[in-house]
């Protein structure tokens, strides 16, 4: 380390001291009042417009100036009006604080917090956002910081303590052993005031677990679990009882006394919590009305003429007559104007300026402030290698499967039922032509069973898209390490189901191929289960809803069994459609199966002499007719002459492109390419940022 970061760590060390002496968090030399500050998150002219969505077809629509948020709109090009969300935003927020933002709701309070936090694209946001003076990028940003969520987006089944676990094993680097993770977690948990909840499972509408107070505070400590240097939240205290409401901020409080800056949005804080905030930051339709200390609060709105009673909620009073100006003509510009004033006086006043930000982290990381194991001239995108990643996935993945067995006996209850429905239905089928006709029905049905119940796979993604999206927008781990755990997890269910499958109804059923032929069946049924999952998580990463979802799926796997080639052989497909035939996820396992059937023993005869004329016409005549009808082809046919055998049945049903084993990989292929397309809507419908 610099000789100036060693300097900053004994001048730390000295003022920490005075601090700890003095009781109140501050340093005193002399008479001068100095708070150990390392940390400046400063903010300046945020600017931030959206086009609003058109409610006319005229394309020059003007929008009123009532449709944006300031009441003067933003033209960017021709015929376009903007709406601004934030106008000229400024203020800093300072380690060992917390500034809360309020507002009423549509006051711009989320977007500020996404500004900060760096969830707005740069080319969109205007302004600066600077920690200790220096320029933000989002990398580095994702690593020192964390946001938390307004909704509680949890695992239900794991406990508190184990929700906790898993965030530390992902956050932590493996530098650190596991007993000192679990001094971290545990640690945590009595900073978060969880220690009666620790074994309570998380819970859901379904199933009873903590309360909402407790469900608010896991979703912080999941997200502070690495010590970041800042803390954003939207809103945490919403929904939750007063009581509830302060232990959230008094945790808050904690966190922000142990040197991290803490960034918060509340909609109405109690007398209370205001008297935990130190700085607020009040917002009317994008822009700034008041911002300074909760003390300073009644003194402001004195200035203006509305003073607030002693005794009363400040906070409540300020955004009762906030909303009470926006409902006027004039709207809130003169608390604008005195805003801004009251701000060049609060910013100008501020206190020395921090230390250079690469020697705050330095000494950050050196007094161990940053958890993350990251060394000071060093700060890492990812706490952990990608198979640690993977290894802590599986593990949670494989927590969450075995507490909700009911979703996988439901699965394999309905493959084992049309397992034995299939096999009494096609019941030791003979070798006649009805019974080929017979095999094709079952091998359809069969497959197209394999894809359908695959669906099931769609709601686990779309229902963890929000962990997903907020586990990954701070660098818990890389999307590649979550799509390859999403592979392995559901390998063991697959092989169960398919082995079950092929057990119920190959012998049943009476197919060809011998202990040989099973085999090939039940890898052929398990690459239909691999392939249909394949294609169906790759669903759940585009579409936004279960419900939705599944009518694409249904639709989809409709056209690929219309396109197999059992209801239309392939020779006789359209060649404007012939492309979707060899795109048919459904195609490739059919052949195989066909192949696996009757291409066993290519000899084998599936239709002799007479059994030719079954199903028409000439199954009426009398026998001696129909003999001499054989005899009249040219060709010295009888009673047992074999007519049709298996490899005639493939070359009719133009089944001779691929060999068995050429579709099984084929299939297999899917399987893996939808993965990749999965893994591409990861990275492209993940980036958690605004445009």
């Amino acid at each position: 380390m610099s000789t100036a970061s060693v300097n900053a760590a004994d001048t730390y060390d000295w003022l920490q001291t005075a601090a700890d002496d003095n009781g109140n968090g501050s340093a005193t030399v002399g008479s001068i009042c100095r708070p150990a500050v390392y940390y400046v998150l400063a903010f300046h002219d945020l600017t931030y417009s959206v086009k609003p969505p058109r409610r006319s077809l005229y394309r020059n629509r003007v929008v009123e100036a009532s449709d944006t948020g300031t009441g003067v709109p933003h033209a960017h090009g021709e015929g376009v009006r903007m709406k601004t969300l934030l106008d000229g935003i400024s203020g800093e927020a300072r380690e060992g604080e917390i500034m809360a933002i309020l507002g009423a709701s549509g006051a711009g309070k989320s977007t500020l917090i996404d500004a900060l936090a760096g969830r707005i694209q740069r080319d969109s946001l205007r302004g600066a956002v600077t920690l200790n003076g220096d320029a933000l990028d989002s990398r580095l940003l994702r690593v020192i910081s964390a946001y938390v969520m307004q909704d509680d987006l949890l695992h239900p089944m794991l406990t508190v303590a184990e929700t906790l676990m898993y965030s530390a094993e992902f956050r932590l680097p493996r530098s650190l052993s596991p007993s000192r993770k679990r001094s971290r977690v545990e640690a945590l948990i009595d900073q978060l005031g969880l220690r009666a909840a620790a074994n309570t499972i998380i819970g859901d509408e379904g199933r009873r677990g903590v309360s909402g107070g407790e469900r608010r505070r896991v979703s912080i400590g999941i997200d502070i679990i690495h010590d970041p240097i800042i803390l954003f939240l939207d809103e945490p205290t919403s929904g939750l009882d007063s009581t509830s409401a302060f232990m959230v901020v008094k945790v808050l409080q904690r966190i922000a006394r142990s040197g991290s800056v803490v960034v918060m949005s509340i909609h109405q804080p109690s007398y209370r919590i205001l008297g935990l905030l130190d700085r607020l930051l009040f917002l009317s339709r994008g822009r700034t009305v008041y911002y300074g200390p909760p003390a300073t609060l009644p003194r402001f709105f004195s200035e203006l003429g509305q003073p607030i009673p002693d005794g009363a909620n400040p906070a409540e009073l300020a955004l009762d007559h906030i909303r009470e100006l926006e409902g006027t003509r004039a709207g809130p510009e003169e608390l604008v104007e005195l805003s801004r004033s009251w701000q060049e006086k609060t910013l100008s006043a501020g206190s020395t300026a921090p230390l250079p930000l690469k020697e705050a982290i330095g000494l950050s990381i050196a007094r161990g402030k940053l958890v993350s194991g990251s060394t000071p001239s060093e700060v890492a995108t990812y706490a952990n290698p990608w198979w640690v990643e993977v290894r802590v996935l599986m593990r949670r993945g494989f927590t969450n499967t075995r507490r909700t067995p009911e979703l996988f006996l439901w699965r394999f209850g309905t493959v084992v039922v049309t397992a034995f429905i299939l096999a009494t239905i096609f019941w030791r089928l003979d070798d006649t032509q009805k019974g080929v006709d017979e095999r094709f029905s079952f091998f359809v049905i069969a497959i197209s069973t394999m894809f359908y119940t695959s669906a099931d796979a769609l709601p686990v993604f779309v229902k963890e898209r929000d962990i997903f999206l907020r586990e990954t927008a701070h660098n818990a781990y890389r999307r590649s390490s979550y799509t390859l755990c999403n592979t392995i997890v559901c390998f063991p269910p697959l092989a169960v189901l398919s082995l079950a499958f092929a057990a119920i109804t190959f012998f049943a059923v009476g197919l060809a191929g011998g202990a040989e032929g099973f085999v090939f069946f039940v890898l052929i049924v398990f690459a239909s289960f691999w392939a249909g999952s394949g294609f169906v998580t790759f669903l759940s990463g585009v579409v936004p809803h279960v419900i939705l979802g599944y009518t694409v799926v249904v639709a989809v796997l409709a056209c690929f069994l219309r396109f197999s080639g059992f209801y239309i052989t392939r020779d006789r497909i359209p060649d404007y459609w012939i492309w979707f035939h060899y795109i048919s996820l459904v195609k490739y396992p059919y052949e195989a199966v066909m192949h696996n059937e009757f291409g066993a023993d290519p000899g084998k005869c599936f239709t002799r002499g007479v059994h030719m004329f079954d199903g028409t016409p000439m199954a009426k005549l009398p026998l001696v007719t129909q003999l001499n009808v054989l005899n009249t082809m040219g060709v010295n046919f009888n009673s047992t002459s074999c007519i049709t055998t298996g490899a005639d049945i493939l070359t009719k049903q133009a089944v001779d492109q691929l060999g068995k084993w050429g579709c099984l990989w084929v299939t297999v292929a899917w399987g893996f390419l939808f993965r990749v397309f999965f893994y591409l809507t990861l990275v492209l419908g993940s980036k958690n940022k605004r445009r």
